[in-house]
């Protein structure tokens, strides 16, 4: 079960929220998703869990909200925030600035201390009652020690810039969150549907198969389906990237999510909500944050030790100041400098927000990573191998040749005996064969397919066999046999995609290496590898040799490669290798389960586009650990020896937190300096064929 939260102020704080409902009896296992505002549990008892979450969210962080229904969002709690804020830091110049007597001043100091950082003393104390410590307890013994020692003018700024500070953050990282929300802001509201005479405004999920649903200008498809009538421009932007206008017509596919923006449609529909295209990638942004990176989990490990752990290092530096000054006020000074100074919140905010960002801004680019681990290994790529049909090619095959080898048999007769056979395929290049026969193909008996080989078949009393037998032959060919004796063969061709020889250039300009996997023949192999500049051609391979390739490849030292493939026997390679990229959201499920990344347009170039996101990502992520890890050590340093004072450590804590989060929205709005080249033709997408391991020169392409 899923339930929003809103409020939490810290990634730490979330993260202790999160470790004592863990601890709850009703619930069996709990994830806080900080940046998207929601937490995930398993219970046996939803109500109840339910229940105990809300009390235990009040007494932990009372500034937070369980939102179970959808309604307003609540800002009176923030206006409050800023109402006590401005009130405390008046009471704080007064008492501080005015002659008053001593009893006064502490109660006028102590209501300004409380009205600046009531939230934060209050969840230091009620998490220490649970057993956890954060920063919250790191700034209330600076506020207690600083006061104590006499520095009631430093003990209320370091709360008032805390707090501030805190306001700064959440205003940033709300910010963060409704862009990225608006890239998932695409899922339809509604459908109507179409019941004889009638029109129903039903949910998605209610729409079932072959419904008739009709969609009018500005509104969006609520599944896929295929057009019965009418035509219109469609805006796949929020799907694809793609920023141009999409022309759809009768008997065309349209994918759920597009909004159509003139004219109206009737569509049958192909799949139900939960299966259509916009779901998918809804699914797939949402559980992205869940898939972390090397450096995204090593940072959260250590902040929950880092509080701790900055605790006894404060000590440390207490004893060594005072052993060398003699002054314990001096000394307490210092140690407190080291508390402030050192809240980890400009690492625990600003790592995950950039990969948060990072997968949105490639989401937007209609460039689907499935986990920030897997945005790390793409901009390590240095090695991308292609499979070729329906991806360097368009996957759509035509005849060239047709050859009889037989005076009994004309070319025509060629082309129906093969297209029999083919009647039954889901592999292209039998889609083709099958299409092109002009006479109506009538039933076969005993059909069998054979992975690699091709279709086995009766009719009419003989044995036929349609794929490849015969080796060397030049060309992607497709044999006919009859009770063992060729009777003839179908030569057909594949076209090359447009944009591949773009998009294997502006890998080669990122010092990526390229191949080709492809189980069709060298020669055509090298005519595309030619065409499109490949470094490395591999022909002749079935399914589990461009496994055992990766593998090898894989096995060498400093090998990070991608894999881009779409068919079903695409899968294992998708999944073993370090990045697999599955081409366009129509494909196989199996290969868009295994994959890693989706290109939800099919197109190769994004491919590149995809590499220069990740790097971009990945080094704002070391600008801001470096950026904070040497404010801190400076500050720290300056602080242990004199040179500064508290305040300054508040300000460059809470500056370097709020500079962090800022260079983190720079990943969410990166313009990728790869240009994509846009097709002039239109072509029908290979993936309406839902590749299987199969036969003739390409054996699964």
């Amino acid at each position: 079960m899923k339930i929003k939260i809103e409020g939490l102020d810290c990634p730490n704080c979330a993260k202790a929220l999160e470790q004592n409902i863990n601890k709850l009896e009703s619930v069996q296992y709990a994830q806080i998703n900080f940046l998207k505002g929601y937490i995930e549990f398993n219970s046996h008892d939803d109500k109840k869990a339910v229940d105990e979450i809300v009390q235990l969210t009040k007494k932990l962080e009372p500034n937070a909200r369980i939102i179970l229904e959808k309604g307003k969002k609540n800002n009176k709690k923030m206006l409050l925030d800023m109402f006590l804020l401005f009130f405390g830091l008046v009471l704080g110049v007064c008492c501080l600035f005015v002659s008053m007597p001593a009893w006064l001043f502490w109660v006028m100091f102590s209501l300004s201390a409380l009205c600046l950082g009531y939230k934060t003393f209050y969840k230091a104390l009620a998490l220490l009652l649970k057993g956890t410590i954060n920063e919250n307890l790191l700034v209330t013994i600076s506020v207690v020690g600083a006061t104590a020692i006499g520095e009631h003018m430093e003990a209320l700024m370091v709360i008032a810039l805390y707090s501030i500070g805190k306001l700064l953050e959440n205003m940033a990282i709300n910010k963060s969150k409704r862009s990225i929300e608006k890239l998932t802001n695409f899922k339809p509201e509604y459908a109507v549907v179409i019941d004889g005479e009638k029109e129903i405004k039903v949910e998605p999920k209610e729409i079932k198969l072959d419904d008739i649903i009709i969609v009018r200008p500005g509104e969006r498809i609520a599944v896929d389906g295929v057009v019965v009538e009418g035509s219109a421009s469609l805006d796949l932007q929020s799907l694809t990237g793609e920023s141009l206008p999409v022309l759809t017509k009768t008997d065309e596919q349209v994918l759920s999510g597009a909004i159509v923006l003139d004219g109206v449609l009737k569509i049958r529909v192909l799949k139900e909500y939960e299966d259509s295209t916009v779901n998918k990638i809804i699914n797939l942004i949402e559980t992205a944050s869940d898939k972390k990176s090397k450096t995204e989990t090593f940072i959260s490990k250590i902040t929950k030790w880092y509080t701790l752990g900055v605790i006894l290092l404060a000590v440390i530096v207490l004893g060594i100041v005072f052993a060398i000054t003699k002054n314990f006020d001096t000394a307490l000074y210092r140690g407190l400098i080291f508390l402030v100074i050192s809240c980890p919140c400009a690492f625990a905010i600003s790592v995950p927000l950039t990969y948060f960002s990072g997968l949105g801004n490639a989401s937007k680019n209609g460039i689907l990573i499935k986990g920030s681990n897997y945005l790390d290994a793409c901009a390590k790529l240095n090695l991308v191998a292609f499979d070729k049909t329906g991806t360097l090619t368009t996957g759509d095959f035509e005849i060239v040749k047709i050859q009889s080898l037989n005076e009994q048999y004309t070319q025509q007769d060629i082309l129906f005996l093969a297209g029999l056979g083919e009647q039954y395929s889901l592999h292209p290049l039998a889609k083709t064969i099958a299409s092109a026969n002009s006479t109506n193909l009538q039933q076969i008996d005993n059909f069998k397919e054979v992975a690699g080989e091709g279709v086995y078949f009766e009719y009419e009393n003989n044995n036929y066999f349609v794929g490849k037998r015969t080796k060397n032959l030049e060309g992607t060919v497709v044999e006919l046999f009859k009770n063992d004796g060729k009777l003839g063969h179908i030569v057909l061709q594949d076209k090359i995609k447009d944009a591949a020889a773009h998009a294997i250039n502006a890998l080669k300009k990122q010092n990526v290496n390229t191949v080709m996997l492809t189980g069709d023949n060298k020669s055509v192999a090298q005519h595309v590898a030619q065409h499109v500049k490949i470094d490395e051609v591999n022909a002749n391979l079935l399914p589990q040799q461009k496994y055992e390739w990766l593998r090898n490849k894989l096995s060498q030292k400093n090998n990070i490669v991608g894999f881009v493939g779409d068919g079903l026997n695409d899968a294992p390679s998708l999944t073993l290798a370090n990045v697999g990229f599955c081409m366009g959201l129509k494909g196989n499920s199996a290969s868009i389960e295994a994959s890693d990344i989706v290109i939800a347009n099919d197109n190769i170039q994004k491919i590149p586009q995809a590499i220069e996101i990740s790097k971009y990502t990945r080094k704002i992520v070391w600008q801001n650990i470096l950026f904070s890890a040497l404010i801190k050590i400076t500050f720290l340093t300056l602080g242990a020896i004199g040179i500064t004072g508290m305040l300054s450590a508040v300000i460059a804590d809470v500056g370097v937190t709020v500079l962090a989060i800022l260079n983190s929205l720079r990943a969410l709005t990166h313009k990728t300096k790869h240009k994509i080249y846009h097709e002039h033709t239109h072509t029908h997408s290979h993936h309406e064929h839902e590749c299987c391991c199969h036969h003739h020169e390409c054996k699964h392409e």
